[in-house]
């Protein structure tokens, strides 16, 4: 009897441990997604799905007053979590409860709900804020860009954190609607469609509205503010096209910029014969004043580029590059920021293919062009393209290795091959996040090839690779597009 009252008691307390654990307290969400280059960008413990911005800006002092609303479900029984930021924060609204919260690290603001937040439970985030983001530092600088007449919200991995607070990792996208009010006669462009026209407020200031429609990562949300002459047109096919200039650009620049930047449509529906349908609602560019920007970036439905682009005249070459990672790195995103080679490798492949196209010089010619004149000791030949490192993330390696790599892969397979390959990938991973791995995987399976040692010795060996073919012992010569891919490399390599 003994016994058996003992075995009752221990199974009592078993049951009772059990249920403690069931009923485990809330706890933290991490104040980062542990990205094996940026450990403490973007936070567990939430899902966002959509960020409303409402923001007013004044050029004159660099001053931003904004209202975050951030519709989010949380992944687990949440106590607390993080939100990547660095303006001055007034209040923080959780669930329609005021919410305490503190600074942490260079850019974490740590939220603590009045109440804690059950697993799969919604949240809505109401974040008030304002600051002079010129004046703010982290990560040891600062991305906001102040220009002669506005500033800009543009930059690669970071930007969010100077002007919206966010779940900053291309692991969680969301929709966006983006609204600024600025002082009329200046104009403020953002990602997606106008869903109104710019309204006049009083005080002499004017809001504009942007949304988009399709799940975008936050680094490729931005915001450009300043005196634009903003066009717009339809594609083909009825999406519109909002392009915008810098009014600060000479003639000559702005007459270079708009030969490459109003061709926009035409050559991404060219790219949608290579890549597949084009993922998103809008289309279009922006052209930063001289001496403000000093590259380009791919935000989502609607590229910036500096305007030393443009300096040597038309430059498709920056469009074509661009608007390829509308598909790779805007649609198919990393899931890792060591992946890159993801969105640069393809982005630089596709102005070959643009080169081959227009009879300027075939992929092939490139590739024997640049295998030759890289010597054995170059950056890109000692750095690995599947995991470059956080000092080589825009680095040749990167970009010319990684097109090296496609074209590769396209000779190893055929062509038949190769693009059902590009097609399938942006289709299967069309909104989502992706790796190197899958798209190893990919490959072999469409090909039905092991492809292990080419995939081996081309983005994961620090070596310069034995090529099959054998090229003239005498350097090619460069090919008709190479000055102008050389050109937007170049600058693209400044970020």
């Amino acid at each position: 009897m003994r016994r058996l009252l003992v075995a009752l008691a221990a199974t009592a307390l078993t049951l009772a441990g059990t249920a403690v654990a069931a009923q485990a307290a809330p706890a933290p969400g991490g104040p980062g997604v542990g990205d094996s280059y940026f450990p403490d960008y973007g936070n567990s413990g939430y899902d966002v799905s959509h960020y409303d911005i409402r923001l007013r800006y004044t050029p004159a002092t660099d001053r931003l007053t904004g209202t975050t609303t951030i519709l989010a479900t949380a992944t687990q029984d949440l106590s607390r979590f993080n939100l990547d930021f660095v303006l001055d924060v007034s209040s923080v609204l959780v669930n329609n409860r005021p919410a305490t919260f503190a600074r942490q690290g260079d850019h974490e603001l740590v939220v603590t709900p009045a109440r804690p937040v059950s697993d799969d439970g919604a949240m809505t985030i109401v974040v008030q804020y304002s600051g002079v983001p010129s004046s703010k530092v982290a990560a040891n600088f600062t991305a906001w860009i102040r220009t002669p007449d506005g500033a800009m919200a543009i930059g690669e991995p970071e930007i969010a954190w100077w002007w919206y607070p966010s779940n900053d990792h291309p692991t969680d996208k969301a929709t966006f609607d983006v609204s600024v009010s600025v002082p009329t006669g200046v104009e403020a462009v953002s990602n997606g469609v106008m869903p109104r026209p710019p309204v006049r407020e009083t005080l002499g200031y004017t809001r504009w509205s942007w949304r988009s429609l399709k799940p975008q990562a936050t680094y490729l949300t931005f915001m450009t503010i300043g005196q634009y002459d903003v066009t717009t047109d339809t594609t083909a096919s009825g999406q519109p096209v909002y392009n915008a200039y810098s009014q600060l650009l000479s003639q000559e620049l702005r007459e270079a910029a708009q030969s490459s930047v109003e061709r926009t449509a035409e050559i991404t529906d060219w790219e949608t014969t290579v890549f597949g349908p084009y993922p998103f609602e809008a289309r279009g560019g922006v052209v930063a004043p001289p001496g403000t920007l000093c590259c380009a970036l791919e935000n989502q439905t609607r590229p910036n580029y500096a305007s030393s682009f443009f300096t040597r005249g038309a430059n498709t070459s920056v469009i074509v590059h661009e608007n390829a990672h509308q598909w790779f790195g805007d649609s198919v995103s990393v899931a890792d920021w060591r992946h890159i080679w993801l969105n640069e490798g393809f982005a630089s492949y596709a102005e070959w293919l643009w080169s081959e196209r227009n009879g300027e010089g075939t992929a092939q010619e490139i590739f024997d062009y640049l295998y030759a004149t890289y010597p054995a000791g170059a950056s890109i030949w000692t750095t690995a393209p599947a995991d470059p490192g956080v000092a080589e993330l825009f680095g040749d390696a990167v970009y010319d290795r990684g097109a090296m790599t496609l074209h590769q892969l396209r000779l190893a397979v055929g062509d038949d091959d190769f693009f059902a390959i590009l097609r399938t990938w942006a289709a299967e991973h069309r909104y989502g996040n992706a790796t190197t791995e899958q798209f190893t995987a990919l490959a072999e399976k469409i090909s039905g090839q092991d492809l292990d040692a080419l995939f081996q010795a081309w983005l994961y060996t620090p070596a310069k690779p034995v090529v099959a073919t054998t090229l003239a012992r005498t350097a090619p010569a460069a090919p008709k597009s190479w000055a102008r891919i050389s050109h937007t490399h170049d600058l693209l390599h400044r970020r």
